[in-house]
C-alpha cells in the first residue's frame, strides 16, 4: 500500500502512514516564515522503503507551498536537500535566525 502524507500543526508534525505504521518529521517554529525541521523518525519496519525521503520532500514542499522557510537540522533532512538541489533556495542558516537576519 502506498504511504499517505499528512501535516498535523497541533502536533507540530508531518506525517506519512503506511501499513498501520507512522513515520514523521518534527519540527518548531523559529523566526517567522521559518520552520526548523529538528527531527525524522522512520519505524525500522518502514526503512529501506524511502518511506523518509518522500516524507522529507512533502514537508518540504509543503514549507514552499505555504512561504516558509527551512532550518535543516535533522541530518536526514540535510541528506534529502544534498540530493535534490531544488530544495536547496528553501534552506536558512540558524545563525541567521538567531542574528535577526532573516
Amino acid at each position: 500500500m502506498p504511504p499517505t502524507f499528512s501535516h498535523d500543526p497541533a502536533l507540530r508534525l508531518f506525517i506519512s502512514a503506511v501499513d498501520g505504521h507512522q513515520a514523521t518529521v518534527a519540527y518548531q517554529p523559529a523566526g517567522e516564515g521559518v520552520l526548523d525541521f529538528q527531527s525524522t523518525y522512520v519505524p525500522h519496519v518502514l526503512r529501506n522503503r524511502h518511506v523518509g525521503t518522500q516524507l522529507v520532500r512533502y514537508a518540504l514542499d509543503w514549507a514552499r507551498d505555504h512561504g516558509q522557510r527551512v532550518i535543516p537540522s535533522c541530518w536526514f533532512v540535510k541528506v534529502v536537500v544534498e540530493r535534490m538541489p531544488q530544495y536547496r533556495r528553501l534552506l536558512v542558516d540558524a545563525g541567521a535566525v538567531s542574528d535577526g537576519g532573516v
